[in-house]
């Protein structure tokens, strides 16, 4: 990684202690030529500082395609031909949160608005023009005045009637129910059916909405003074969904970075009969979340701009990923601590299941702690 040409003399430049071959034994600094043209300058610094050489190859080969062996040297003293674990991982992360976190949504400005809001009107009343012949073969047009047939019409499209307020759907519903007492007809009940599934979640989609039901309710259906508030946090932490899943992601590389350590752990709490220290497992673990990162920067990226009519490709890869973390963590676990098949399975499984358990934990911290601060 020198990057340059060697000095005839064999003094060192930053300590002054003889240099024998193209290194200081004290200091380790290369005997470089000072002068440098500006692609040997920038190309010395590059490979330098990001270690963009055969170093980094040497390390990443392996530790993709070899589960548990970089570790393994590293841990014996054959450091020269890798990188320093906490080094790739910093880099490889950094990597990783640029190339796969979901980016932000971008506004919309007055003028989209505008069309989607003229888009929408267009589609709506194509919608209801069109629905006239099956409200006709249901039996029921002839039954409610005009407004009635109209906001029945909208109520026979999902999306439409999704969009209407909470008294507006119960109107609907409460007509066709009445309907249905006088024409009692399969196509009428199906519809009456799908449309009450919509409102009972209209129902709890504010906090409003679901005082309105409540006081529709008897005195026996009532939810009590803690259900209420329990239905209240629910109900706004749904509302502030964008803010609080955006605000993980926002934290994600912080979670898993502090989440190693445990990892580690649960590790050496399963495979504490081998006798190894707590930092050898730290530097396994951070070895299989760096290995993890590269897999996911090639993949991810690839499932976010496969088009809808793809959608079995990109469950195949989200399916693929789930296997190869496993077949990793196994090959990684079983090379590592030498440990018997069923073995390491068992261990294996205990290690995913605590460190999914004490995840989803801190995650449901995390989000009431967001909700909290951001509302």
């Amino acid at each position: 990684m020198s990057g340059g040409k060697y000095r005839k003399d064999h003094n060192c430049l930053n300590c002054g202690f003889l240099v024998e071959e193209h290194y200081c034994s004290r200091c380790g600094q290369p005997n470089l030529e000072l002068k440098e043209n500006f692609w040997q300058f920038i190309s010395h610094s590059i490979a330098h500082y990001f270690h963009f050489d055969n170093k980094f190859f040497q390390t990443l080969v392996p530790l993709l395609t070899k589960p548990g062996k970089v570790t393994l040297d590293y841990l014996a003293g054959k450091r020269a031909r890798y990188i320093n674990p906490i080094s790739m991982y910093i880099f490889v992360s950094i990597v990783y949160f640029l190339v796969v976190s979901p980016p932000k949504a971008i506004e919309k400005t007055k003028k989209e608005t505008k069309t989607d809001i003229a888009t929408a009107q267009q589609k709506q009343k194509a919608i209801l023009d069109s629905i006239g012949e099956p409200l006709a073969q249901a039996g029921i047009g002839k039954e409610f005045s005009e407004t009635t047939q109209q906001a029945i019409k909208q109520s026979l499209n999902e999306e439409t009637f999704k969009s209407l307020t909470f008294k507006q759907q119960d109107t609907v519903l409460k007509n066709l129910k009445t309907s249905y007492q006088t024409n009692k007809t399969d196509s009428l009940s199906e519809v009456i059916s799908k449309l009450n599934a919509i409102h009972i979640i209209k129902n709890d989609s504010t906090y409003a909405a679901y005082l309105a039901r409540q006081k529709t309710l008897g005195t026996d259906e009532k939810d009590n003074f803690i259900e209420r508030y329990v239905a209240k946090r629910r109900i706004s932490i749904g509302q502030n969904a964008d803010i609080i899943n955006e605000k993980l992601e926002h934290n994600r590389p912080k979670q898993y970075f502090l989440f190693m350590p445990l990892m580690a752990l649960f590790i050496m709490f399963n495979f504490r009969r081998n006798h190894i220290k707590y930092l050898d497992h730290l530097i396994f673990t951070i070895h299989g979340m760096t290995a993890f990162f590269m897999v996911s920067i090639i993949i991810q990226p690839l499932r976010r701009v496969l088009p809808e009519s793809l959608s079995l490709i990109d469950s195949c890869l989200g399916i693929g990923i789930i296997a190869w973390i496993c077949w990793y963590l196994f090959k990684s676990l079983k090379i590592f601590y030498q440990r018997k098949t069923s073995t390491t399975i068992w261990r294996m499984l205990w290690v995913i299941i605590l460190y999914v358990i004490t995840f989803k934990v801190s995650e449901t911290i995390m989000m009431n702690l967001i909700f909290y601060l951001a509302t």
